[in-house]
């Protein structure tokens, strides 16, 4: 029990990391609990599945349009200072929030601004993030298991805040919700500043050419098949699957006939999912495998989202949005780890960049959309749509996975992940 234990958390053995992951757990509970808090406010304010898709459209599109520059700084500059500003920022984005709404004078507009700031905030965060987990892990081995903890430590606040989130706005209204969240960023940014790095660690890669190396990008994750079969795969789900969150307060108010405490309850439900899937990715020894499970899950995220459009019991739909939820962060999660583990380190941060395009900057487009579905076919046959292409996108993925085996098993061996075959055993998998 206590080796398994071990198992689940050994990047934590990395001080930098344990520093991370506790302030990262308290900041991101406070994130989760803004979420849900401005979803109800736009919704009780408007009453419009348009907007709703709106407001997501408008916190997302600037990482889709900033993600490529974000990911050539974030090869460029140190990632702890990144990091460090970014935290800052998005700290003063919710104090401001928080203030508008508890001085009564909140517009659709206000949210709408305040969510393109963060968006772009959001458009060098997460690539810095996600390469920065490489710097705050010394041996490459404990890599797959510090990302997977950084995916439960997602989706352990996301079990956590929906559900106080919903509490709160019942009890006080929104406006606490952004207080407590722009208060839990002191803690991620007093874990970066505690963290220690020798010289050589954090200091900037020299750049040349901004669009020239942007270029380069452009061309490494064009010209790697498993890479771009990835992250277009990663794109699908997150357009047409993930938008169902957004329309999450339509569900729970029109089809389910609740309240903030119920839309609390459905994302929370989809939180203890996705947090059973990344402890499954945390407990696995090996990245090997990791293609069947990408497949798996992605079939298992489209059939869950259209039983879950068809429900029309609250009860029904708690059961179902677990399955959800751990089908759509164990494809992401698994989709990081292998990207993160055949990535070229001189390209890291910017395949991260397209990697946070595909996670998050397609989505803006997806929200839109589902917005505009949603007001003319109504949010489940939208949701069911979503996840039938969903399911269609992991078909084709299934397809690829020997082309993707043979193409990666090199990377693999040369970097230590397989042994160095005597005779290539035909049966033998890596994805």
């Amino acid at each position: 029990m206590a080796s398994s234990a071990r198992q689940l958390t050994r990047a934590l053995q990395h001080r930098n990391y344990r520093l991370f992951f506790a302030g990262q757990s308290t900041s991101l509970v406070g994130t989760w609990i803004t979420r849900v808090a401005t979803s109800w406010l736009v919704y009780r304010l408007t009453g419009s599945e348009l907007l709703l898709g709106v407001v997501g459209f408008c916190g997302q599109i600037p990482t889709l349009l900033l993600a490529p520059i974000a990911g050539v700084l974030v090869d460029r500059w140190p990632r702890l200072r990144i990091l460090v500003v970014t935290q800052i920022l998005s700290m003063l984005q919710s104090f401001l929030l928080g203030a508008l709404t508890f001085a009564g004078v909140i517009k659709v507009w206000h949210v709408l601004g305040l969510q393109i700031a963060q968006g772009i905030i959001n458009a060098f965060d997460t690539p810095a993030r996600q390469t920065f987990v490489v710097e705050m892990v010394e041996d490459r081995a404990d890599l797959p298991n510090a990302i997977a903890l950084n995916s439960s430590m997602v989706n352990g606040s996301r079990v956590i805040g929906p559900s106080i989130g919903g509490a709160i706005i019942a009890a006080v209204g929104e406006a606490w919700c952004f207080t407590i969240d722009g208060i839990s960023y002191l803690f991620v940014i007093a874990s970066l500043l505690a963290m220690r790095f020798s010289p050589a660690a954090s200091r900037p890669t020299p750049g040349t050419d901004l669009l020239n190396e942007l270029r380069t990008g452009v061309a490494y994750v064009s010209a790697s098949v498993p890479i771009r079969t990835a992250l277009i795969l990663l794109a699908i789900v997150s357009t047409m699957g993930m938008p169902y969150t957004v329309l999450m307060p339509v569900v729970a108010a029109d089809v389910l006939h609740g309240g903030p405490s119920t839309l609390g309850w459905l994302m929370t439900a989809t939180g203890v999912g996705a947090l059973g899937g990344t402890v499954y990715l945390a407990s696995r020894p090996s990245v090997v495998g990791l293609g069947r499970v990408i497949s798996a899950a992605t079939l298992m995220f489209g059939l869950s989202l259209i039983a879950f459009a068809m429900s029309r019991v609250l009860w029904v739909s708690l059961l179902l949005l677990p399955l959800v939820g751990a089908g759509f962060m164990t494809q992401m999660a698994a989709t990081n780890t292998i990207l993160q583990t055949i990535v070229d380190d001189r390209f890291r941060g910017r395949v991260m960049a397209f990697y946070t395009m595909a996670f998050l900057g397609t989505a803006p487009l997806g929200s839109l959309l589902a917005g505009v579905l949603a007001s003319r076919m109504g949010a489940p046959k939208t949701i069911a749509l979503g996840g039938a292409a969903c399911a269609v996108a992991s078909v084709w993925f299934h397809a690829k996975l020997p082309l993707l085996r043979t193409l990666i098993r090199p990377i693999y061996i040369e970097r230590g992940i397989l042994p160095v075959p005597v005779v290539v055993d035909a049966g033998q998998k890596t994805l």
